[in-house]
């Protein structure tokens, strides 16, 4: 940040202001864990002499990019399972505000996701429409927010408070088993003439979570379509009929219910972007979904800039990705969250940026199905309600706490030697520069922005983040 002195004469005779040299702050975590966010001595600008034949990373606000909605990671039914029993009422409150809040140190996570229904990570299996002896319900009389109720929206409701820029984002991994070819939540797909009922459905969510202070910013209507999972809730959904469904049911609902929540597609991996492709080329489904969702677990993040080049009128956001236990190695799952979801995808369009699980136990659980060594950002011993952060804290660390709603997304390289970059300004006009270090040598690099020249260096393997 830019910080502003007053100065006077020594008769204290007044003098026209003056800005004072700007600081370089930074916070690095390097891959052998010796460092954790650690805030290191700020410096000041130096001469353009004084860097000659290091690396130059040029940041430039004038080259302007998306605006960030923020960083974060679900509230899924298991981690709010946890938070509100495993936890007392004290630590419970001093773990939200330590994700969500921004002073002493909270990493201000400002984005998030949550379930309508069960996921993997619930305690069982379930829609909010489970009418008696899964018969249908057309006029959905039987459906309910008894379950969010419970755990998942106090917590939501309680990260409001820490804060209120919060974006929420809501998706199903299935639609009540009544609805669906084999009547099961599990597998199958959405039966035709169900579809004027379930744009009904996500009508009736929105507008009863907001009534019990739970908004939903951004909806998916399915996620990851194009994949049944055997052992929990799922459901395939191809792309011509999401076309179909956005442009000639949910799009007329949402209108005639006056609903302006923001609906994004796709909700999936990087390795099928003719997916969203195809349900953009549909007339009416374009003139109605807001944007695009990623997930990483398959192809590469290269895939998001054709579709965000191609769809300059469209959000994205990259929604899922999980650390687990196939990558238990610190510095590989750090540097690789770095590189490719906090500069990668963000370098690629993403206003936003979600991790799976908020909080898991030490078992990687509960769950009901499904992953079974997935990593969370914090793990919550559930015996004594000890907290232990994990490598994807400290990778969404390095940008949620600097880069606030609002920033916007600057230009920078993409690749100096080994250094990976991504820069941003803040509403109030300060500067954030994240900085990744692939190497295996430590680099000393400069950072250029106009006729300020600062020098900085960053350990093998290490991530920045500077501001000035």
């Amino acid at each position: 940040m830019i910080r502003v002195a007053l100065f006077a004469t020594a008769a204290l005779v007044a003098a026209a202001p003056a800005l004072a040299a700007p600081k370089l702050q930074s916070w690095v975590t390097t891959g052998d864990k010796s460092q954790l966010l650690t805030a290191q001595a700020p410096s000041g600008a130096v001469a353009a002499g004084a860097v000659v034949g290091l690396p130059v990373v040029a940041v430039d606000a004038k080259e302007r990019h998306q605006t960030m909605v923020g960083f974060g990671g679900a509230i899924t039914d298991s981690s709010a399972w946890l938070i509100q029993n495993k936890l007392t009422a004290a630590q419970r409150d001093k773990l939200l505000k330590e994700l969500y809040g921004r002073g002493e140190g909270g990493l201000g996570f400002s984005f998030t996701r949550i379930t309508i229904g069960a996921s993997d990570f619930s305690l069982d299996h379930y829609s909010l429409d489970d009418a008696p002896g899964g018969a249908g319900d057309p006029e959905l009389k039987h459906f309910s927010l008894k379950r969010p109720q419970e755990f998942v929206f106090p917590t939501v409701r309680a990260a409001l408070k820490i804060n209120p820029e919060l974006k929420v984002m809501a998706s199903p991994w299935s639609a009540p088993a009544w609805m669906k070819t084999n009547g099961s939540l599990v597998q199958g797909q959405l039966k035709a003439e169900a579809y004027p009922v379930y744009a009904d459905f996500f009508a009736r969510y929105i507008q009863e979570a907001r009534k019990v202070g739970v908004p939903t910013d951004y909806l998916s209507i399915q996620n990851e379509p194009d994949f049944e999972p055997d052992s929990y809730p799922g459901m395939r959904w191809n792309a011509k009929d999401r076309a179909r469904f956005f442009g000639e049911n949910l799009g007329p609902v949402f209108k005639r219910e006056k609903i302006t929540t923001k609906v994004l597609d796709w909700d999936h991996n990087w390795d099928q972007p003719q997916q969203p492709t195809t349900v953009l080329a549909d007339a009416k489904a374009r003139a109605f979904i807001a944007g695009v969702a990623w997930h990483c677990y398959a192809g590469d993040v290269s895939a998001q800039q054709p579709v965000t080049d191609a769809n300059p009128d469209k959000e994205i956001f990259l929604t899922e990705c999980s650390g687990g236990e196939w990558a238990p190695k610190f510095d590989d799952s750090f540097a690789w969250m770095v590189e490719n979801l906090i500069i990668g995808s963000v370098r690629g369009g993403s206003r936003g940026v979600l991790m799976w699980n908020l909080a898991l136990d030490e078992q990687f659980g509960p769950h009901a199905g499904g992953c079974k060594d997935c990593r969370p950002f914090v793990t919550i011993d559930s015996k004594t309600g000890a907290i232990t952060r994990t490598q994807e804290y400290y990778a969404f660390g390095h940008a949620s706490r600097f880069v606030k709603p609002g920033a916007t997304r600057i230009g920078s390289p993409a690749k100096v030697g080994d250094l990976r970059t991504v820069a941003f300004q803040n509403r109030d006009g300060g500067r954030v520069l994240l900085v990744l270090n692939v190497g295996k040598m430590p680099a000393d690099f400069a950072i250029t922005e106009g006729k300020q020249t600062f020098k900085a260096t960053l350990p093998a393997r290490a991530a920045g983040t500077f501001t000035w």
